[in-house]
């Protein structure tokens, strides 16, 4: 059994091209920001919105291509932007992470993760002509195989990457992996992947039929405590040495019914969680804040 979500606030995206939220972002240095991308099948685009779905435009990722787009995370830059010369160091301190992680079918060789340094918001709904800087490319393999990953983190407190398996295949697990802020490289090829290391096999049961898989990831801004999401709960988790996780609650905190076909997560504040929902039916995708009670 497990405590239901208390629902804070519903809105829903008034983008006509956000239809497939698989990851969301809060900005903290533009009040009422919220950063979002599409599935696959979009192209290399950043969405701006807020928390009553208001459409504030699209940016273009530069240097990025978008085939499984899964998750998106806000951190600590990677180190690329702070050894570039004549780059003020406050304005590469804090970047956008944006996961090419999905591999459904458990097939590519390896995946990639674009970092930019958050960008200032489009101006309105039809500022869509505008670009970012040229993203930091960080291609990376797993050490166990082939993953579908739909859930990163990166932690302030240690400014590593993190990547939670989504457990989808059957007779999987959900595992956690990290990659060190040091394996970001200017000179990153696709041959020369990193290899990312296992933290550990998390304590959580997937199960498809009860949509028990891993499709979102979200740390507080304070590093202390980890939220996993999947279709219908919260896993939260207290970070420990080296990015281990122990559970912060008995039980996960229940979204189902509030949020349905969700697939991303963010920390509102410290004791609220913002989740997004992609279309269905007809229906334009929600943003939900809730709270665990």
């Amino acid at each position: 059994m497990f405590a239901t979500a208390l629902l804070l606030l519903q809105a829903t995206f008034q983008s006509p091209r956000l239809i497939e939220s698989s990851g969301v972002a809060v900005s903290r240095a533009y009040p009422d920001v919220l950063w979002s991308h599409n599935d696959s099948g979009d192209g290399p685009y950043l969405y701006a919105t807020d928390r009553r779905g208001t459409n504030r435009g699209r940016l273009t990722v530069s240097g990025a291509f978008a085939i499984d787009w899964e998750d998106m995370a806000r951190g600590p830059c990677p180190l690329p932007f702070l050894l570039q010369p004549r780059v003020r160091k406050s304005a590469a301190t804090t970047c956008l992470y944006l996961a090419d992680t999905g591999d459904n079918l458990e097939v590519r060789p390896f995946v990639t993760v674009y970092a930019i340094p958050e960008p200032q918001p489009p101006e309105h709904a039809g500022d869509t002509l505008g670009t970012t800087r040229a993203a930091a490319v960080l291609h990376l393999r797993y050490p166990d195989g082939a993953h579908d990953v739909e859930g990163i983190y990166v932690s302030p407190r240690d400014t590593a990457l993190y990547l939670v398996s989504k457990g989808f295949k059957t007779g999987s697990a959900i595992r956690l992996y990290r990659i060190d802020r040091r394996s970001w490289s200017p000179s990153d090829t696709a041959t020369d992947a990193a290899v990312a290391s296992l933290v550990q096999t998390l304590d959580i049961t997937p199960s498809r039929e009860a949509g028990r898989v891993v499709t979102g990831a979200a740390v507080r801004p304070d590093g202390r405590l980890v939220a996993l999401r999947t279709y219908g709960e919260i896993y939260l988790f207290y970070p420990g040495v080296g990015g281990r996780l122990t559970p912060a609650r008995e039980r996960p905190c229940g979204i189902a019914g509030i949020d349905t076909g969700g697939e991303a997560i963010d920390f509102d504040s410290d004791t609220t969680l913002l989740l997004t929902s992609e279309a269905s039916r007809g229906r334009p995708g929600t943003i939900n804040t809730v709270r665990c009670q």
